[in-house]
């Protein structure tokens, strides 16, 4: 089984171009999203974050994907139209299904890969991937006190 999981020869069936708002716009990077029997693997590759100034203070970063269908917004949220967390289920925080484990930077660069049976990707297609510019706590309702959206990305299938 966990051969399958790992293998990533086959091309992805959906993927998000991340692409930061108009204060970050120096971020950009892809979210891939591959299918597998029992959920999805994803994998994201992220350049251009906030840095942190010492070893004590690297930035992490919430990351969830949201239920709008747009990366536009209006000058208080660059965002908006992203909408809030995937939640079809009314799950409390952090456990939505479009709740995803936080981005660690590393001099402004990022990479995650996990597998998740939350959602599968037909069920996400269409959705937007966001990046907050502060980490989740994983206890404030309904979204973890992550402060403002800094990069989206539309889901798409491939």
């Amino acid at each position: 089984m966990y051969n399958s999981i790992l293998s990533i020869k086959q091309k992805p069936q959906a993927a998000a171009i991340i692409r930061g708002n108009s204060d970050f716009s120096g971020i950009n990077g892809t979210v891939l999203f591959y299918q597998r029997k029992s959920g999805v693997l994803v994998i994201s590759q992220i350049f251009g974050l906030p840095k942190g100034t010492n070893k004590c203070d690297s930035p992490v970063f919430a990351f969830h994907i949201h239920s709008g269908t747009s990366c536009t917004g209006n000058g208080n949220d660059y965002f908006a139209d992203s909408k809030g967390h995937y939640n079809p289920n009314n799950c409390p925080h952090p456990y939505h299904e479009g709740d995803m484990p936080p981005l660690f930077g590393c001099d402004g660069y990022a990479f995650s890969a996990f597998f998740t049976d939350r959602f599968d990707i037909r069920e996400i297609i269409g959705k937007t991937v966001i990046i907050h510019s502060k980490a989740d706590d994983f206890t404030s309702q309904p979204a973890g006190n992550a402060g403002t959206k800094i990069a989206c990305g539309v889901i798409e299938s491939r």
